[in-house]
């Protein structure tokens, strides 16, 4: 199975958007700072996650949710969190 998720930094406010096969372990290494582009946004939160089957609908997934229409999506799928302003 493979997850595709957001993740969002109270620290910055900034969310990212990934994918991977094992979800937790790679949450943990990006609240380790082992990855470049996150570790500025540690500890870093899941707010949403996604299931797929295959490695290349997750990875389209994860495209299409981090262009324009995407994080229009997110931001009307999840307009509750938001609105809390966390």
């Amino acid at each position: 199975m493979w997850y595709v998720y957001l993740l969002f930094s109270r620290k910055t406010g900034k969310w990212y958007t990934g994918s991977t096969r094992d979800l937790r372990k790679r949450i943990e290494q990006h609240n380790l700072g082992k990855n470049v582009s996150t570790k500025h946004g540690v500890p870093w939160k899941i707010i949403y996650c996604e299931v797929s089957l295959s490695r290349d609908d997750a990875r389209a997934r994860e495209r299409y949710l981090k262009s324009g229409m995407g994080k229009r999506y997110l931001k009307n799928r999840l307009k509750f969190f938001f609105a809390q302003g966390l």
